[in-house]
């Protein structure tokens, strides 16, 4: 029997670390994890910080259900019935702290923090990097693709060839949010308000005794939105060709052929010749969809070649993040309840100097220039640091290159995390899709072009204070003298 909840959605690890606290009594200590990622993906400039609101939707369905109790009471880990009882009466209490979705996040920031039970904190790690990774991926190709298509349309076409269902409703949503304008997934449509789009597949050409007869039957069914896939059988001398006379006739009877759409073939060539033959044929304002396995890069060479093309189905190469098919996300412990009640800041250590942690409980603010209104640096800093909110002048560590330092003396500064659960108390509004649309175009609008370009992008930095770095380098010197 399966549950219909979503606690399981976890690794095994998980359960089992629970377990181990539960028995040596440190399960209700306090800690704080961070979730983060390391390497922006696909070589972007910046990443698109997605999924917070299936998060917020897990956090508040978090229930051991009967069949899940029943399910771990047949591990071989034999649980303790007592362990057992203790999940059945579970509920996530901690808070959650976040970065909005749509905002623009680098390297090693926080994107979330979870202040909570060791169990619960412990228990959350994989649905909400699960989660975070992907969305946040997908939004950010999308962004990406957005930066090269401009004003044309952009279409999420993907829904066959992705990971499942839930990859391609959620998928959707991150595409439409970092700046895709609709999907064909109608089921993405009906459960996030995105505007759906279709034409037909080369089967309704396949089906008919001719391609006029096939466009014909396809415009009387459907005369107010007609689109035709022009590529079945020849584009230039017979889909665009019958088009063109259906289009005429079209306008004879004061209605009109909207577009044509090119999937397969020279898309430049054939985009260009195409628009040539509407035009000449005084079609001028039908449009010319292209689709066939396109990404930024292909979208890009297409516009250097002078494609003619208004607007873009794109699908596998954004639903399956083909290039790189993850973010990496991870979630690591910054701090821990002492015995006296009070936090210690934990670091881990690592042969790899890019996977040592940064250690503490952190506020983390974009610092603007009140002049230009752009982006100068993000800047992490301890809580109870208040040069910030005072609005003093701060030093700009640079983590990654200390001899990099600089001080900032004029700016304005914008907290990025946001508290989302407070003591298991949902206390965030969840925006619609549509005002997450409209915050990642304003954070692009924070961002100097170098930043946002897709070929060697300038490198936007993360700063902390000499404080956290005073703090980093002495916890990094004690663990190394053990």
């Amino acid at each position: 029997m399966q549950s219909s909840g979503v606690v399981l959605h976890t690794d095994k690890y998980q359960i089992n670390m629970m377990y181990a606290h539960w028995i040596n009594g440190t399960h209700n200590k306090k800690a704080v994890f961070e979730a983060f990622f390391r390497k922006l993906p696909f070589g972007n400039g910046y990443a698109v910080y997605a999924g917070l609101e299936r998060i917020v939707a897990y956090i508040r369905n978090l229930r051991f259900e009967e069949s899940d109790i029943a399910y771990l009471r047949e591990q071989e880990e034999h649980y303790d019935p007592a362990f057992l009882e203790e999940l059945r009466n579970f509920r996530f209490q901690g808070s959650i702290y976040s970065v909005k979705e749509g905002a623009l996040v680098f390297p090693n920031e926080p994107l979330i923090r979870v202040e909570g039970r060791m169990m619960e904190a412990q228990l959350i790690e994989t649905a909400l990097l699960n989660y975070m990774n992907y969305q946040t991926l997908i939004a950010t190709k999308a962004s990406r693709i957005k930066q090269v298509a401009g004003d044309d349309v952009l279409m999420e076409f993907g829904t066959r060839r992705a990971q499942e269902a839930d990859a391609a409703l959620w998928g959707t949503r991150a595409a439409y949010l970092a700046g895709f304008d609709a999907t064909s997934n109608m089921l993405a449509g009906k459960m996030f308000g995105i505007p759906t789009k279709g034409t037909h597949a080369h089967s309704w050409v396949q089906s008919h005794d001719s391609e006029e007869e096939a466009f014909q039957r396809y415009a009387d069914a459907l005369p107010g939105q007609v689109t035709l896939l022009v590529d079945t059988y020849d584009t230039l001398n017979s889909g665009v060709p019958h088009a063109i006379e259906l289009g005429k006739r079209l306008q004879k009877q004061g209605k009109r052929l909207a577009s044509v759409r090119l999937d397969s073939g020279d898309l430049a060539y054939l985009s260009i010749k195409t628009r040539e033959m509407l035009d000449k044929a005084g079609l001028t304002d039908v449009k010319i969809v292209a689709s066939n396995d396109l990404d930024e890069h292909t979208i890009m060479n297409l516009k250097v070649q002078g494609a003619r093309i208004d607007s873009w189905g794109v699908g596998t190469q954004l639903i399956t993040a083909a290039d790189q098919p993850t973010l990496g996300g991870v979630y690591k412990l910054v701090a821990r309840e002492a015995e006296d009640g009070s936090y210690l800041p934990t670091i881990k250590i690592s042969g790899n100097p890019e996977k040592v942690t940064t250690p503490g409980i952190k506020d983390m603010y974009r610092l603007i220039d009140p002049d230009t209104g752009k982006a100068i640096a993000d800047y992490l800093c301890f809580p109870e640091e208040q040069k910030v909110v005072n609005h003093e002048p701060i030093a700009l560590i640079n983590p990654s290159h200390p001899y990099l330092n600089k001080t900032v003396k004029k700016y304005r500064a914008e907290p990025l995390l946001t508290p989302v659960f407070v003591n298991g108390e949902l206390v965030y509004d969840l925006p619609s899709l549509e005002e997450i649309r409209a915050f990642h175009r304003e954070q692009l609008a924070q961002f100097w072009p170098e930043y946002l370009r897709m070929l060697n992008p300038e490198h936007y930095r993360l700063h902390v204070s000499e404080l956290l770095w005073e703090t980093k380098t002495r916890l990094m010197k004690a663990y190394l003298e053990k």
